[in-house]
């Protein structure tokens, strides 16, 4: 048999969820990494390592390589404002991220606290 004819057989073979599309958009991803003042790229770093999936920003829209539920990602979104916007002390999103050597911190401006950030991204 000859490769293409092997590769057209190994394919009506494969379940039809291996060739779907689906995809998820969120429109406004751009706008809540500005909101929660942070850098949309660390936001989509977080997000995408979070959800196990694929994706890229595209025109201020992030694409998704899979289909999620919004419930899924707006939890995603809430872990990183608890994980690297809202103080730990006072609670409050008047952070910044800081780097030290190695070390990320969160400072807040608000108490004047300082806590070193749990995940590396």
């Amino acid at each position: 048999m000859e490769y293409s004819q092997l590769l057209k057989r190994a394919r009506e073979h494969l379940p039809a969820s291996v060739f779907e599309k689906d995809k998820t958009a969120i429109s406004n991803f751009v706008q809540i990494a500005s909101v929660l003042r942070r850098p949309a790229d660390h936001l989509l770093k977080y997000t995408l390592k979070e959800l196990a999936t694929p994706g890229e920003l595209r025109g201020g829209f992030l694409i998704l390589g899979s289909k999620l539920a919004a419930s899924r990602v707006n939890e995603k979104i809430k872990q990183y404002a608890h994980e690297f916007v809202l103080c730990s002390d006072c609670g409050k999103p008047d952070t910044e991220l800081t780097r030290e050597g190695d070390f990320s911190f969160i400072k807040c401006s608000a108490c004047g606290s300082k806590h070193p950030v749990k995940s590396k991204i």
